[in-house]
C-alpha cells in the first residue's frame, strides 16, 4: 500500500512539474514573438528613414533599439532551451520510472503464470475444488480460482497499458527534442542577424562622423526648437496657475463677503450663532502650485494611482527613439541630447491618444513641433507635440484612449512620423516611461 501511495505521489509531482515547465516555455515563446514583432516594426521604420545627417541619429537610435531587441530574443531563446532541457530531464526520469514499473509488472505476471502452470493443470484445479470438505469450501475454492484468473487478466492489460504509456512518453520526448533543435537553429539565425545589425550600426556611425558639421547644425536647430516648445509649455502652465489662483482669490473674497453679511444680520437680530467658515473650493497641493477644485483633486489622485499602467499615447506599433533626460550618445561622445519627454516613432497615419481622462487646456503651434496639445489631469499634465491636425479644442473633456490628433509625417525625411510626449506635475518634468505601460 505504501508503495502504491509513493508511486501516485511521484506521478502527481511529475505532472505538476511538467505543467509548470510547459507554462514557462509558452510564456517565453510569447515574449519572444512580441519582441520579434518589435524588431519587424523597427525594420519597417528603418526602410522609411533617409541617410541624411538630419535623420541618421534617428536611424542609429532605431538600430540600437533593434540590437537590444535582438539580444533579448537570443536571451529568451536561451531560457527556452534551458527550460526544455529541464523538461527533457524530467521526461527521461518519467520514462525510466515507467520502464521499471513495466518490468516489475512483467516479472510478477511471469512468476504467477509459471506458478500456475507448474502447480495447477486443469485436472489439478478440478481436484482442488472436489477435494473440499464440504460444498461451501468447494464454492470458496472455485471463487478463488476465478478471482485469481481475473487478476491475471487485469495484470496482462496493465502490462499492455504500461508499455503503451512508455511508448507515448518516448514520442512526447522526441517532439520536445525536435522543439529544442528548432530553438537552437533559431538562436543561431538570430545571432547571425545580430552580427549583421552591429556591423550596420558601425557603418552608420562612421558615415555620420563624416557629416559632423551638418550634424552639429541639425542638433543646434533641434535644441532651439525644443527650448521653444518648453518655453511655450511653461508660459501656458504659468498662465493656468495664475488663472486658478485668481479664481481661488475671487471665491475666498466672495465667501468672506457672505460671512461678513451673515455676521451683520446675526448682530442686528441679536443672535449668538457660531458662523462656520466654508473650506475654500480651490486648493493648491503646494505653494505656488495649481489651485484645484474638488473634482480636479480627485482626478489628480486617480492619475497618480495609475502610474505605470497608463496606455501608450499612440494608435499603432511604436519605437521609442529618444529617451527622457540627458542622453550621451554611445558612439558619438560629443553628442549630448536633453529631452523633457520621449520621442515615439510610428508609421504614417498614426494618431496621438490621451493616456487618461482630463481637460484640454491648450492647443498651440510651435516651430519644429507643429500642432501641440496640453491635457490637464488635476495637477498633472500630459503634452502631445508634433501633430499635423488636431481633433479637439481648448476646454474639451477627453477620455482615456481618445484620439487627439494625427501625428505629423515629414515627407522630406523619408515619411518620418514622430510624436513628442511629456508628463508633468505642476512645473516638474517626469519620465513618461515610468507612467505608461509598455
Amino acid at each position: 500500500m505504501k508503495r502504491i501511495v509513493f508511486l501516485i505521489l511521484c506521478i502527481l509531482v511529475s505532472v505538476v512539474t511538467y505543467s509548470q515547465s510547459n507554462r514557462k516555455i509558452r510564456e517565453l515563446e510569447r515574449i519572444r514573438k512580441a519582441t520579434l514583432e518589435e524588431i519587424e516594426n523597427t525594420n519597417q521604420l528603418l526602410k522609411e528613414t533617409k541617410n541624411s545627417a538630419r535623420s541618421m541619429l534617428s536611424r542609429i537610435s532605431l538600430i540600437t533599439n533593434q540590437i537590444a531587441s535582438r539580444k533579448k530574443v537570443i536571451n529568451v531563446l536561451g531560457e527556452e532551451i534551458s527550460a526544455i532541457d529541464e523538461q527533457i530531464a524530467d521526461m527521461n526520469r518519467d520514462i525510466a520510472r515507467l520502464n521499471k514499473e513495466h518490468e516489475e509488472k512483467k516479472g510478477n505476471y511471469g512468476k504467477s503464470m509459471r506458478s500456475m502452470y507448474q502447480k495447477r493443470t486443469t485436472q489439478d484445479k478440478l481436484l482442488f475444488i472436489l477435494s473440499a470438505d464440504n460444498f461451501a469450501q468447494s464454492y470458496r475454492r472455485l471463487r478463488y480460482l476465478k478471482e485469481y484468473a481475473d487478476w491475471q487478466k487485469r495484470q496482462a492489460l496493465l502490462i499492455i497499458e504500461s508499455r503503451e504509456q512508455v511508448a507515448r512518453k518516448k514520442q512526447e520526448l522526441e517532439k520536445v527534442k525536435d522543439e529544442k533543435r528548432s530553438l537552437l537553429k533559431n538562436r543561431e539565425v538570430e545571432s547571425q542577424k545580430l552580427q549583421t545589425e552591429e556591423n550596420n550600426k558601425r557603418e552608420e556611425v562612421q558615415e555620420l562622423k563624416k557629416k559632423e558639421k551638418e550634424l552639429n547644425e541639425e542638433l543646434k536647430k533641434k535644441r532651439r526648437e525644443a527650448q521653444g516648445l518648453n518655453n511655450q509649455i511653461e508660459r501656458l502652465i504659468a498662465e493656468e496657475i495664475a488663472r486658478a489662483e485668481a479664481e481661488a482669490r475671487r471665491e475666498a473674497e466672495a465667501e468672506a463677503r457672505r460671512e461678513a453679511e451673515r455676521k451683520r444680520k446675526n448682530a442686528a437680530e441679536n443672535k449668538q450663532e457660531k458662523v462656520e467658515v466654508a473650506a475654500p473650493t480651490r486648493q493648491a497641493e503646494s505653494k505656488g502650485g495649481y489651485a484645484m477644485t474638488v473634482d480636479e483633486r480627485r482626478l489628480s489622485g486617480d492619475f497618480a494611482k495609475n502610474r505605470g499602467q497608463l496606455p501608450f499615447p499612440v494608435s499603432s506599433r511604436y519605437t521609442v527613439i529618444s529617451y527622457f533626460g540627458e542622453q550621451r550618445h554611445q558612439e558619438l561622445k560629443h553628442v549630448v541630447t536633453n529631452n523633457n519627454g520621449i520621442d515615439i516613432r510610428v508609421s504614417p497615419g498614426a494618431e496621438a491618444r490621451s493616456v487618461f481622462k482630463g481637460e484640454v487646456t491648450s492647443v498651440f503651434v510651435v516651430p519644429g513641433y507643429n500642432n501641440s496639445i496640453i491635457v490637464r489631469h488635476g495637477n498633472y499634465l500630459t503634452v502631445y507635440a508634433n501633430l499635423s491636425s488636431v481633433y479637439v479644442k481648448k476646454g474639451d473633456r477627453v477620455s482615456t484612449g481618445q484620439a487627439l490628433g494625427k501625428i505629423f509625417t515629414d515627407s522630406e525625411d523619408g515619411n518620418s512620423t514622430v510624436l513628442h510626449f511629456e508628463v508633468r506635475k505642476e512645473k516638474d518634468k517626469l519620465n513618461p516611461l515610468n507612467w505608461v505601460k509598455r
